[in-house]
């Protein structure tokens, strides 16, 4: 294996696994910001039929796609495996036996091709993949909203992360998946609960969570079950509720609070930017809110474009480029860490 300070003269190319949960994604990023290639392979149709990803099945899809992903993103990205600099995987947090297939075929991957290891944690790549749309500026809070993950990240430095804030209970995506399913929705909900946000002309009022006073972290149980109550009384009663009316005052009510704790962050830190992150960053409504408020504060704002921000390798490529510049590599006895902690994987 070539040593670090050799590596770093030369173009680097990262090739870049995530199979974290239910998406099977192999990229290669030049340099740590160039998309040289990004291939994404989702199970959603596979899952929907279950109303949620089934884990078991999740790990197999990936082992079946994997070998061809990673051929077709080298066959994109027009570079041989010779030119390769190094080779990331996602290794933490995630499903454990999807995150296995991805760590198996990396390593097999590195060891063919005598190249350095870099495990990648997931939410550090959704925080980087803003890097791959404009250049960051330190300080910095993120807001991470995901399937899994609802969080607010202070980043003093590049690659240093202090978590602020973090759900105690559903996830962001978690609760709009709940909801959509309580209101007959399809799998995935998030989509279905923001087109029928944007088409309510009303909406009804539920809680908002703010917790403690001054405290960063989310709650989201307790909206699900005002939702469910608000459904059943309807019910009970024979009254007609419009579903978009529910789902706009459920996705007002999750704005409200998340736009509001990631802008206290920003003012109490000192941040110089504010990023957003995770699949939920898709979100129109979030965008929009959150894009109209930040120019209210001055806050520059930054959001990836839609494809970075569901999971994708080259997300975990921007992110690996922190370690390799650093000469950070792995050992090849790393192991899926499903809680593998973003502090302790600061660089």
């Amino acid at each position: 294996m070539k040593p670090a300070e050799e590596l770093r003269k030369q173009p680097c190319y990262i090739v870049a696994i995530e199979t974290s949960c239910d998406e099977t994604s192999v990229a290669v990023v030049e340099d740590g910001t160039k998309v040289r290639s990004n291939i994404v392979s989702s199970q959603i149709e596979t899952h929907r039929k279950f109303g949620g990803v089934v884990p078991e099945v999740a790990s197999r899809k990936h082992v079946e796609t994997i070998t061809w992903i990673i051929e077709e993103a080298l066959r994109e990205a027009r570079v041989s495996p010779a030119e390769l600099s190094a080779v990331a995987v996602t290794h933490g947090p995630g499903l454990v036996g999807s995150l296995l297939v991805g760590m198996v075929a990396a390593k097999a991957l590195a060891t063919a091709l005598e190249l350095p290891l870099i495990g990648v944690h997931h939410i550090a790549g959704h925080i980087y993949a803003n890097r791959l749309v404009g250049e960051l500026e330190y300080p910095l809070v993120a807001l991470v909203v995901s399937g899994g993950h609802t969080e607010i990240v202070h980043v003093q430095k590049e690659g240093r992360f202090r978590i602020l804030g973090l759900t105690r209970d559903d996830a962001v995506g978690e609760a709009f998946d709940k909801v959509a399913r309580a209101l007959q929705l399809p799998y995935p909900g998030g989509p279905h609960i923001d087109r029928l946000a944007h088409e309510a002309k009303e909406s009804i009022t539920l809680p908002r969570a703010w917790l403690e006073p001054g405290s960063y972290d989310f709650s989201f149980s307790g909206l699900k079950s005002a939702v469910l109550a608000v459904l059943n009384q309807a019910k009970m009663k024979g009254e007609a509720l419009d579903p978009a009316h529910v789902a706009r005052g459920f996705q007002e009510s999750v704005i409200d609070v998340l736009v509001e704790k990631a802008v206290r962050a920003v003012r109490e830190t000192g941040a110089r930017q504010l990023l957003l992150a995770g699949g939920v960053a898709a979100n129109r409504g979030l965008r929009t809110e959150l894009a109209g408020r930040c120019a209210e504060e001055g806050i520059p704002l930054v959001i990836p474009p839609f494809e970075y921000c569901t999971d994708n390798a080259a997300m975990i490529g921007a992110a690996a480029y922190l370690k390799y510049t650093r000469g950070q590599f792995s050992s090849f006895d790393m192991k899926a860490e499903p809680l593998l902690s973003l502090e302790e994987w600061s660089v």
